[in-house]
């Protein structure tokens, strides 16, 4: 079985987050936001990076040519420039091998509601796919050719290792419950762990009830005990000792590796991705048993847990679209799956599944719930189409702005419920043959741009690889020195190839005007700014199309779908200022007259 190697490997070795340094462009959107997306460092120290920049300015070729002004827009014409892909750079400089590997042996699988199984699979090699070195110390560039969705896909081949996600989706996902027991300790390890909360309420102001909880259940009592103001880690701690869970809302605004982990995921599902971690100190429950409404990943990082996992109890509780009440375990019957989490499992229950757990053994227990798929449902999608559907036929079909029989209320009611006459039956046929023509008006098209903005609404921002931000806006260009100068400035032109930095970064949807939405600019809290739009003319929507459609590979900027060359520049300009898009190699520095 082919090993998943995970974009979540670029965390280890310990490496750090750079800073981000946005370019100030003026740009036609009027909505912005202050949130970016977030920087994960490679090997490549930001000396080496600015050394790689200074070598790519001496070895291309720059053709000076005059400049046009253009409409909003000043730009070169067409240059001939050749990329320069070798350099010669300090190998010592760059640290290539900074990679771990986990030794542990190979998960068992186990499945409750199937017939247990071991499989056999390979670790996974964390090898880097965008850079190169040679014997001779030189440096060689090789363009990001990553999908974000295949990406999206070894992140969650990781998270259900061994299992294969064909038959995860095919048996398992929306029916029953999944249990996978690995004897792997350290298989999650790097996601979160108790120090790494500890550093977060040290440097981060987390505040009672909108980041933590603190939370208890005694004697089937389920309470919240939550102070005002900030979570310092003496009061947290001391909640800890005295038998109460914390619970982490929206962990990953706070913690990196959370937030790509999830940033990844959310690519592959088409939904936003979302987290919560538990914390909960030896012999305690923290919560009363409940359903949810999402599709739950209970990944176990420390300790053990005991689990005990119930059927819906009601046919309308299969697949719910709300979270249920704190239920009493007279209300629960018996449960279906009884298991201890061990850290490195993993427990997977659909929405409605009903869910308690305790920790045992004098131990005690960190897992972190990822979660998918709220609001996801045909259902949401039915609920935009039929009311836009129902506007559209009363426009185009008379037969439903007619007026009503003068005798319906003589035949329909509570009243009249239980009775059947000739008329009734009638009556009934011709409001089922008026609904009947209705579907001939769904719009299908607009509803699904509908569902796919609000997930843009939704998603966080994307996670950059150092090499993803030295071809983005992200990178260190047009950078303010002293006395007001301006280094380092670039200019994307018509041989500049380029495409959508994810493949779900933006959604062009067709409102009172074409809007391009994108999620690149997201709070890491959820909500936590509005959406920004870019607000494009119609001619230029079929620009935004053959990067959608291109999608992971490179196209050249003369070749977007517009006549005009001006148009051309100003759009890949609109979307490279956003962060919307990446270059095949970086663009070089151009001299100002």
């Amino acid at each position: 079985m082919e090993s998943p190697v995970s974009a979540f490997a670029v965390y280890k070795g310990n490496k750090k987050e750079t800073s981000q340094k946005r370019k100030n462009r003026k740009t036609k959107n009027k909505n912005k936001s202050s949130v970016s997306p977030q920087i994960v460092t490679q090997d490549f120290r930001e000396d080496v990076m600015k050394e790689i920049g200074l070598k790519l300015q001496r070895k291309q070729k720059k053709n000076k040519e005059s400049k046009n002004i253009a409409k909003k827009k000043l730009h070169k014409k067409k240059k001939t420039k050749k990329s320069v892909k070798k350099l010669n750079v300090n190998v010592d400089k760059l640290n290539l091998s900074n990679r771990s590997s986990d030794t542990d042996e190979p998960p068992e699988l186990v499945l409750e509601s199937l017939n247990a199984k071991k499989y056999q699979i390979e670790e996974p090699k964390y090898d880097d796919e965008t850079h190169s070195h040679s014997s001779n110390g030189s440096f060689e560039f090789t363009p990001v050719q990553t999908d974000s969705t295949e990406e999206g896909l070894k992140v969650f081949k990781w998270i259900i290792a061994p299992f294969s996600p064909e038959d995860f989706l095919d048996q398992i996902w929306e029916k029953k419950p999944l249990h996978i027991a690995r004897k792997k300790p350290k298989y999650y390890s790097e996601i979160i762990s108790t120090p790494s909360i500890d550093t977060m309420l040290r440097t981060e102001n987390i505040q009672f009830t909108k980041n933590i909880d603190i939370t208890s259940y005694i004697n089937g009592k389920r309470e919240t005990h939550n102070p005002e103001g900030r979570a310092h880690p003496h009061l947290v701690w001391d909640f800890y000792l005295n038998g109460c869970s914390i619970r982490l809302l929206n962990p990953q605004t706070y913690i990196s590796r959370l937030h790509l982990l999830n940033a990844t995921l959310q690519e592959f599902f088409n939904s936003f991705v979302g987290a919560n971690a538990y914390l909960t100190p030896p012999d305690s429950q923290g919560f009363a048993p409940h359903y949810d409404d999402i599709e739950a990943f209970i990944l176990q990082a420390e300790g053990k847990k005991h689990w005990r996992i119930y059927k819906p109890r009601e046919n309308n509780e299969v697949l719910p679209r709300t979270s249920s009440k704190n239920f009493t375990d007279d209300e629960i019957g018996e449960p279906v799956l009884e298991v201890t989490l061990e850290a490195g499992d993993m427990l997977y229950f659909p929405r409605g599944y009903i869910h308690q757990g305790i920790t045992i053994d004098g131990e005690h227990s960190l897992h972190v719930t990822i979660s998918m798929y709220q609001k996801h449902a045909w259902a949401d999608l039915f609920e935009k189409m039929i009311p836009a559907a129902l506007q559209i036929a009363i426009n185009e079909n008379v037969e439903l702005r007619q007026g009503l029989p003068f005798d319906i209320y003589d035949n329909f009611g509570l009243v009249h419920s239980d009775v059947n006459t000739p008329r009734k039956t009638e009556i009934d046929g011709l409001i089922k043959n008026l609904f009947d023509k209705i579907k001939d008006y769904l719009p299908i098209n607009e509803a699904v741009d509908q569902m796919a903005k609000k997930f843009q609404q939704d998603a966080l921002p994307p996670v950059l690889s150092e090499l993803e931000r030295a071809v983005t806006v992200y990178g260190d260009t047009d950078v303010m020195i002293e006395n007001g100068k301006v280094t380092n400035r670039v200019e994307i032109s018509l041989d500049t190839r380029i495409r959508l930095l994810r493949k779900n970064i933006l959604r062009m949807v067709s409102e009172d005007n074409i809007r391009v939405y994108y999620h690149a600019e997201n709070s890491l809290e959820y909500h936590g700014s509005e959406l920004p739009f870019l607000e494009i003319e119609e001619d230029l929507a079929p620009a935004i199309e053959t990067l959608i459609t291109s999608y992971p590979e490179y196209v050249s900027v003369e070749n977007l779908d517009v006549p005009n060359d001006t148009d051309k520049l100003q759009i890949a300009d609109a979307l490279w200022s956003r962060g919307l898009i990446m270059t095949e190699y970086p663009l070089e520095n151009i001299d100002d007259d």
